[in-house]
């Protein structure tokens, strides 16, 4: 993000020799929610030979786990401290409303990068905006917020140390269209009087 910047800025003189980026390979990435989509991402973390460690409501079965090379912590706060990256995967629920907040980010690393996919008020965003100012932790990638899209004047976008997306995390045409057939396969299923593929509220 930062580099892009370096390199289309009118001011770009020369390429410093000295900017440096983080490692992914070999870094460890907290996964907080192991649901269908928080496996999908322990998955491709894998492929970068990522340390993996996961929190979930339900651990995964072993043989699951195994798979991805991915380590159960039962406690958040474990997860938080030994972290790189903190993904974010979680339904929004009265449980996980503001999940991470200052107490929370003060357990990550000062080096790490906080990454939100899943509902924008699972963070407490007045805790981020201070806990980026005070460089309490790296950096923050946030394809959601609250509310969306956030005001114009809001601290969030005036901070150098984060990047922010307009919840485009399944905005590709290919996933649109799955989406869509997934949607239409529901419906036949209820009209045939079939099982539901997807259902949201398992019998």
């Amino acid at each position: 993000h930062s580099g892009c910047h370096i390199a289309v800025s009118p001011d770009t003189k020369h390429f410093a020799v000295d900017w440096l980026g983080v490692e992914v390979t070999k870094a460890t990435l907290g996964i907080i929610g192991m649901g269908s989509i928080g496996y999908k991402v322990a998955q491709r973390a894998r492929a970068f030979n990522m340390n993996i460690l996961y929190h979930n409501r339900n651990r995964r079965r072993k043989e699951e786990e195994e798979a991805v090379g991915a380590q159960y912590c039962e406690r958040m706060e474990d997860l938080l401290q030994q972290s790189d990256f903190v993904m974010l995967v979680v339904n929004l629920t009265p449980q996980t409303h503001k999940l991470i907040g200052k107490k929370e980010l003060g357990l990550m690393k000062p080096t790490a990068t906080l990454i939100n996919i899943s509902r924008g008020a699972v963070i407490d965003q007045d805790a981020l905006v201070e806990a980026l100012q005070k460089k309490v932790i790296r950096a923050a990638a946030l394809d959601v917020t609250y509310p969306e899209p956030l005001p114009r004047e809001h601290p969030l976008l005036k901070l150098n140390n984060i990047i922010i997306t307009p919840h485009i995390g399944t905005a590709t045409t290919q996933a649109i269209h799955m989406m869509a057939e997934e949607a239409i396969a529901n419906m036949l299923a209820v009209l045939n009087g079939q099982p539901i593929p997807s259902e949201v509220f398992p019998k």
